[in-house]
């Protein structure tokens, strides 16, 4: 599946912190989106190793964007949360490293792996800043 739950919410919490005059914690985010504190929490922590947020420890700190919405990408979102690159299909992404090891007879592979190349192309060139307008 391209957009997981992880993905829709790292999307729904930089919206949210690219809006924020101040660092945001993950309770008060958790509580402002619907979404469980903990599951919430793994996910900021993803998207701040990643170098897409920034942490502050302490009483008054939180997350905020560490790039601009403009150098934010969808695909470096949800790459970072999801631990590999959105796939809409369980295809391999070439004949070599097909599970099945027939990769070369099935016909509808080419396909496949031209619509995934459309799609990472869009996700590269899709930033946060054009989801914000």
């Amino acid at each position: 599946m391209l957009i997981t739950r992880a993905s829709e919410y790292a999307i729904l919490s930089l919206i949210v912190l690219s809006r924020a005059s101040s660092p945001m914690d993950s309770e008060t985010l958790s509580t402002q989106l619907s979404i469980p504190k903990s599951f919430l929490a793994k996910i900021l922590q993803s998207l701040a190793k990643q170098g897409i947020l920034k942490s502050f420890k302490g009483v008054n700190g939180g997350f905020a964007l560490l790039l601009e919405p403009k150098d934010i990408n969808m695909l470096q979102i949800m790459s970072s949360v999801e631990g590999k690159a959105p796939t809409v299909f369980d295809c391999a992404p070439s004949i070599d490293s097909c599970p099945m090891d027939k990769a070369s007879l099935c016909s509808i592979w080419p396909f496949l792996n031209k619509l995934q190349g459309k799609i990472d192309s869009f996700l590269a060139e899709l930033t946060l800043a054009d989801v914000l307008e």
